[in-house]
């Protein structure tokens, strides 16, 4: 059965996932304190193949398993603001992004695809999300479709109701300020079973699974 789903999101205690201004040297914005409390904590590439297995990394590893195609929203691809500038930005991964699958970018500013030699692209799309979400469903091919960020874009199809799974990883810190993943989302809980475990390192994960629409078989 497809799926759209939301893998790794962190959210610190106080409800944000990321910073308000993302810049080159800032990818999340001021939220830099989400990587220093993971490379504090020994989780650091958290996606190796080599690193030892925990409940951390078995959750953080189903990011890819099943998963046919993305869409995140623009600030996940770069930084820039406005019409695409002629500056060769090929994303935040340079020439072997972690995807290795199709990426939908969702922007109000079209520009070419891009492909790379591992499987990954990146189509640039002005659409609402429902036609995203079928756009991406068509290119993953009867596997599932990751809603990759960040807190905004997953705000988005939160309201949509286009979300039947997500992992939240709470991390113990306190950010202040930031994007929040749950503003506007009021009462989004009722729509699935959240199932929570804490971990040995002091994260708590939320696995929200999607409970059975009205109608459906």
């Amino acid at each position: 059965m497809f799926r759209a789903r939301v893998h790794s999101q962190f959210v610190s205690l106080d409800g944000f996932s990321a910073g308000d201004y993302v810049t080159f040297d800032k990818p999340i914005g001021d939220a830099q304190a989400f990587f220093g409390w993971f490379d504090g904590h020994g989780i650091e590439g958290i996606h190796s193949v080599d690193a030892p297995v925990t409940l951390d990394r078995g959750l953080f590893a189903m990011w890819g398993q099943g998963i046919g195609a993305e869409i995140m929203g623009r600030k996940k691809f770069g930084p820039q603001e406005g019409p695409w500038p002629d500056d060769g930005w090929r994303g935040w991964w340079g020439e072997e992004p972690p995807f290795k699958t199709p990426c939908f970018v969702l922007t109000h500013h079209r520009r070419e695809p891009m492909r790379f030699p591992n499987g990954t692209s990146f189509e640039f799309i002005d659409v609402t999300p429902d036609q995203a979400l079928q756009q991406a469903k068509k290119a993953a091919n009867g596997l599932d479709v990751r809603i990759g960020g960040g807190p905004s874009t997953v705000r988005q199809f939160l309201a949509a109701d286009l979300v039947d799974f997500m992992h939240v990883a709470i991390v113990p810190i306190v950010l202040g300020h930031g994007t929040s993943l749950w503003q506007g989302a009021d009462g989004v809980e009722d729509r699935f079973s959240v199932e929570t475990i804490g971990s040995a390192s002091g994260l708590t994960h939320q696995l929200w699974n999607r409970k059975d629409r009205a109608g459906s078989p």
